[in-house]
């Protein structure tokens, strides 16, 4: 019987799923299983649970079943450590051993040591954080006030989505910046900035959270009171990667080398929020990352020298509701209305098809 060689894929967001698939679009060897290993039995669309937050997605809508096919072998769990010396991998109930490995666990919120921050707001990192902030969310009675701290991509497309799925509440952002969207450039700020007054979403720039309480947001010594807190602060590698004594960068991604591996263990790869590359971290860009992993392996397999081209992301697209929205082609292309609404509405239905 011949012996199998395990490739351990770590999560099952868009960079592992993009790895599982290349590599079966490939011609994998016949000695190679792939174990997929995640919580859930299902992908979360992640750019899309700020809608099911806010109650106008159901969260079935943001579900993609695990691709089905006998080379590849579902593992479900919650991960406890990654021994990179044995190479295994150790879940709750049981460890994994691998020839090769994908790290693709995606990231957690990152409270930046503010007292109060995590046990008093909610989170929409997770599928089920998300479904809590949901059920959450829809006990505010009305009239009350929900509060968004962060005025990122995802902050944004909270605070309108919840706009419109709950017009009775009080919908208020804070930022530490001056703007909102402060990475974009000022004219699609300005849009969104008057998007948000139209539609009475309260802005709070240069906003200064020290501490957070039950129903208590502090600005400083300022205590702004407040119903419900939903986290869009920050980000941060899963609790696994955190863990790892290896070189990482200031946001603590691990270091990687051209070929998207660890430099001291080349048969582990990296992909998506837990890898340090030049770019925000993305769908977009740990989709293109598990696409030139699974080239890597195939060239390897092969006794070839990979060749890898350079990842070109095409842009970002962010929705205000579900008539509006804006995007950024490029460095330089503004997008506004509703035609990158409509775009984001295509991406969508192409991620749930697994087109790419």
């Amino acid at each position: 019987m011949l012996e199998m060689k395990a490739i351990v894929i770590l999560g099952g967001g868009y960079g592992g799923v993009s790895v599982v698939h290349q590599l079966l679009e490939q011609d994998l060897p016949a000695d190679h299983e792939i174990i997929l290993v995640d919580r859930m039995p299902f992908q979360g669309l992640k750019t899309e649970y700020y809608a099911v937050a806010s109650g106008t997605v159901a969260d079935v809508d943001v579900r993609v079943p695990f691709p089905q096919d006998p080379r590849v072998r579902m593992v479900y769990g919650v991960i406890t450590e990654i021994d990179l010396e044995n190479r295994k991998v150790h879940l709750e109930d049981q460890a994994i051993g691998y020839e090769q490995l994908v790290i693709a666990l995606g990231c957690t919120d990152k409270y930046h040591n503010i007292p109060g921050a995590e046990p008093y707001t909610h989170s929409i990192q997770s599928f089920s954080s998300t479904r809590e902030t949901f059920c959450r969310i829809s006990d505010v009675k009305p009239y009350g006030q929900v509060s968004i701290v962060g005025g990122g991509l995802s902050g944004v497309e909270l605070a309108s989505e919840l706009r419109e799925a709950r017009p009775d509440l009080n919908v208020r952002i804070l930022d530490r910046g001056a703007s909102i969207l402060s990475a974009f450039p000022d004219k699609l700020q300005e849009y969104v900035r008057d998007w948000f007054q139209a539609h009475q979403v309260e802005m709070l720039a240069h906003a200064n959270i020290t501490r957070v309480e039950q129903g208590v947001l502090y600005n400083g010594n300022e205590a702004v009171y407040t119903d419900l807190t939903v986290w869009t602060a920050g980000i941060q590698p899963a609790r696994p990667v955190q863990l790892l004594d290896l070189p990482k960068d200031a946001q603590g991604r691990l270091e990687i080398n051209v070929y998207h591996q660890l430099p001291a263990y080349p048969n582990v790869y990296v992909v998506g929020d837990c890898a340090s590359l030049p770019f925000s971290p993305s769908a977009q860009l740990a989709e293109a990352q598990g696409k030139q992993v699974a080239e890597v392996m195939q060239a390897l397999w092969k006794g070839e020298t990979p060749e890898l081209g350079q990842i070109k992301l095409k842009g970002i697209l962010g929705s205000l509701g579900k008539k509006a929205g804006f995007g950024l082609m490029g460095k330089r292309m503004i997008m506004m209305g509703r035609v990158p609404r409509v775009l984001k509405s295509g991406v969508l239905w192409m991620s749930k098809q697994h087109f790419g």
